[in-house]
């Protein structure tokens, strides 16, 4: 955000006011689960009431010389840009029909879920996901399991767009700050690779001991065919990819933030465009509605704007968390990804780092010399890998998380709870390989 705004020295933000964010989330993982009718009726009121909350409280009280103004306007751009970006790529990915006439064994999927991952980095996590999720589970039709879901998340959804700036949100926020485009690819290779390999063999192992128990489909002679329409679709994915390079281009960086609001509402209309443009029939047989984007929408709505003072306590407190290792940085920047949208948390410990050396994220001749530093480039992929690979933790860590879950549960897949996604899977399977991943790759005998 640049100095357009005014800002003030107040004291910290106590911790108490994190207390909304806390709520929220506490909602939103045992709504579903205690309440399921009741929560798809009224999660907008608890949404916009806790933000709301939020929103009053710095106007009222953190607002001297307009630092509540500041905040609100800020993080109101960040999610109209969020919302518009990953809005527009499911509205145009919904107008692509993809036929994939192959059975579901479990080669075909660890094949799919592999090319899924690396499409992530030239699409966007969003983009993959809404092209490949209901492919991915009509081609299991029959023998779907909770599994196929989860690691869809963790691998398509995740962990697959840790290469470029366009696969993650973190990763494009770092982008828009200086790093190179090519730097993420060049450093988080190896680390992907790990991951994402571990991940599929893992998969690999789960979905044979399914097929065990779950009688599939007989083997037929046909060859494995892909059918792809609506292509018009295409276009508009590409026009909304164009957008997202524009926006770190130096002209779009000096004209902040009208720059970001003129994409977001050329965004919208791409995305207004291609839903207009987009074959009934596509759209039909993709099942497509506006629910699963409404309420991704109206539940980071929430999330936004409670996660102002829990940001802001994070960004005051930083320094006193002892952080001075890149393995450090990834734990806390990849914990904090699971519970905290990851983008913003990915800024604050980047923030954070090179304030350490007493540098400034904001200038980029301080970002060319710290990348420079063994240790500095270390670092800044710790808490790169760390915001990408967190975000599978939990249906929040990541937009496209609750967009797949709600695209699944639409199509009658079997998918977990809030609480049954993060005890059942994410902390026995995933947390795993990514601690391996972060003390191989970040520990200090490196």
């Amino acid at each position: 955000m640049t100095a357009w705004l005014a800002s003030s020295s107040l004291a910290p933000v106590p911790l108490w006011a994190c207390a909304p964010f806390a709520l929220l989330l506490a909602a939103i993982a045992t709504g579903p689960l205690w309440f399921r009718e009741k929560w798809h009726h009224h999660y907008p009121k608890v949404s916009f009431l806790l933000g709301g909350l939020v929103a009053a409280y710095y106007l009222l009280f953190r607002n001297e010389g307009g630092h509540g103004v500041h905040k609100l306007l800020h993080t109101g751009i960040e999610y109209l840009s969020f919302v518009s970006l990953i809005g527009a790529l499911f509205v145009a990915a919904s107008g692509v029909l993809l036929r994939i006439h192959a059975r579901g064994t479990t080669i075909t999927n660890v094949v799919l879920l592999a090319g899924a991952s690396f499409l992530s980095n030239l699409v966007g996590t969003t983009g993959a996901s809404m092209l490949l999720i209901r492919p991915y589970l009509r081609m299991n039709r029959g023998h779907l399991g909770t599994h196929h879901v989860v690691f869809f998340i963790f691998l398509v959804s995740n962990v697959g767009g840790a290469l470029t700036p366009i696969g993650d949100p973190p990763l494009f926020l770092g982008y828009l700050k200086g790093i190179p485009f090519f730097w993420t690819a060049e450093h988080l290779l190896i680390p992907w690779g790990l991951a994402a390999g571990a991940l599929l063999l893992l998969f690999a192992g789960i979905d044979w001991l399914h097929s065990r128990r779950v009688p599939r489909a007989p083997r037929g002679d046909e060859k494995i065919k892909l059918e792809v329409s609506g292509n018009r679709s295409f276009l508009f994915i590409l026009a909304v990819l164009g957008l997202v390079l524009a926006q770190g281009s130096e002209t779009a960086k000096n004209l902040q933030p009208w720059s970001t609001l003129v994409i977001a509402l050329a965004m919208t209309a791409l995305a207004a465009g291609a839903y207009k443009s987009a074959s009934r029939q596509s759209l039909e047989e993709n099942q497509f509605t506006f629910e699963p984007i409404r309420e991704v929408a109206i539940l980071f709505a929430g999330i936004f704007a409670t996660m102002i003072p829990a940001l802001e306590y994070l960004e005051a407190n930083a320094a006193s968390l002892g952080l001075k290792a890149p393995l450090g940085f990834y734990f806390i920047t990849g914990f904090l990804s699971a519970v905290l949208d990851n983008a913003p948390t990915y800024l604050t410990f980047l923030t954070a780092d090179l304030g350490l050396q007493g540098l400034s994220v904001d200038s980029p001749s301080d970002l060319t010399k710290h990348l420079a530093a063994p240790d500095g480039a270390r670092t800044v992929a710790a808490i790169s890998c760390g915001a990408v690979f967190f975000g599978a933790m939990t249906y929040i860590g990541n937009g496209p998380n609750f967009m797949v879950k709600s695209i699944a549960e639409s199509m009658k897949a079997p998918c977990p709870s809030f609480f049954g996604y993060l005890i059942k899977w994410a902390v026995p399977i995933l947390l795993p390989v990514l601690v391996a991943v972060g003390i191989y790759f970040f520990g200090p005998a490196r």
